[in-house]
């Protein structure tokens, strides 16, 4: 009755990492969910991709609010380690 909704789980993993990035539509979505309802390693894969999602995105944000510049020292010893790696 209902098979057009069941999938592997190799297909729902795609389907949660597509959902991560907002790239899944809504059927896609909605076979997950029932999918991982079933499936205990893939809602443990499912939960375990979310936080790491949300922790990169949290390290993005801090990121963002910081400084990556080489302070002039730094770039000093950086092009002195080129050129010695130039001249060997």
């Amino acid at each position: 009755m209902f098979k057009f909704l069941k999938i592997s789980c190799q297909e729902a993993n795609e389907i949660c990492n597509k959902s991560q990035y907002n790239e899944s539509t809504f059927s896609e979505r909605m076979k997950l969910q029932l999918h991982i309802a079933f499936c205990k390693a893939c809602a443990l894969y499912t939960k375990q991709n979310v936080k790491l999602t949300g922790m990169f995105k949290a390290k993005a944000m801090d990121c963002r609010n910081e400084s990556h510049c080489m302070s002039d020292k730094d770039k000093e010893i950086l092009k002195e380690k080129l050129k010695e790696q130039m001249s060997s």
